[in-house]
């Protein structure tokens, strides 16, 4: 089976059972604030294992923050963050909680601009992150066909050699996504994934998620309605640091509250 093969594999009927019943990601009752300022007020949150939620809202209503805490970046003063039923995250630092198996994309691609994409990659699959440790290493051939099958699945086979900062910004999401993905996380927090790419980018990363979600877990946070609309099984709505709603697609876009606050008439 390749590495295209592996990704876009459906799951089984007992992991198809376990994505309903069971949460990978559990928020108790989240309290964060700066300087008296309330980012996150008694939220909480549940995402299932090997689901795709989008997590939207008006800029200042805790999107960020909620990633934050989940990465340990923000230590929150009171609640609790469950990982896979049994970590709880708030008392791990964020080395750790990326060890256990959560990757982060932020907005803005984040690649080593003087090395090429075949050498991000690389750096990205590797157990020690040092750049001279990774590049002096020799990669075994069942890590360089990971790395081959990933450049596909990814349009990038043609670039593998480009250096990173000649791509374009479409191109670096994909490869900071990739860079993610060879990690091989169960937990994917992907913070405006489809800023900045054209529309044909844009089309292929909804296709690639959707591929992704039963063997990994997405938390996706966009402004984009047109792309939550394509990727959507599951929506959550942040408001001044608490969830105003949660549901389908559909079931968000008819509530009154939401189209008040953030949707618009």
């Amino acid at each position: 089976m390749t590495m295209t093969e592996d990704l876009f594999t459906q799951p089984h009927l007992a992991d198809k059972h376990r994505r309903q019943t069971d949460p990978i990601l559990q928020l108790e009752n989240i309290n964060v604030s700066f300087d008296g300022f309330k980012a996150l007020t008694n939220l909480s949150l549940n995402i299932g294992v090997g689901e795709l939620r989008c997590v939207i809202g008006p800029n200042g209503a805790g999107k960020t923050t909620l990633m934050d805490v989940i990465t340990g970046k923000t230590k929150p003063q009171s609640g609790r963050v469950f990982y896979d039923q049994r970590t709880d995250l708030t008392k791990l630092d964020p080395v750790r909680i990326a060890q256990s198996g959560i990757g982060r994309k932020f907005q803005k691609p984040t690649v080593f601009e003087a090395l090429t994409v075949f050498e991000n990659l690389e750096i990205a699959q590797k157990t020690n992150k040092s750049v001279w440790a990774c590049l002096r290493a020799k990669m075994n051939s069942e890590q360089r066909d990971r790395i081959d099958e990933m450049l596909g699945t990814l349009r990038l086979a043609a670039e593998r050699h480009r250096l990173a900062g000649l791509l374009s910004h479409g191109q670096k999401q994909f490869l900071e996504i990739g860079m993610l993905l060879v990690q091989e996380p169960h937990l994917l927090l992907l913070d405006e994934p489809a800023a900045g790419m054209t529309d044909a980018e844009t089309e292929y990363t909804a296709e690639l998620f959707k591929q992704l979600a039963g063997k990994h877990s997405l938390m996706v946070v966009e402004h984009d309605m047109g792309f939550v609309e394509t990727i959507a099984d599951h929506v959550t709505v942040l408001h001044q640091g608490q969830v105003l709603a949660e549901g389908s697609l559909r079931e968000v876009q008819a509530n009154e509250q939401v189209i008040d606050v953030y949707l618009g008439r």
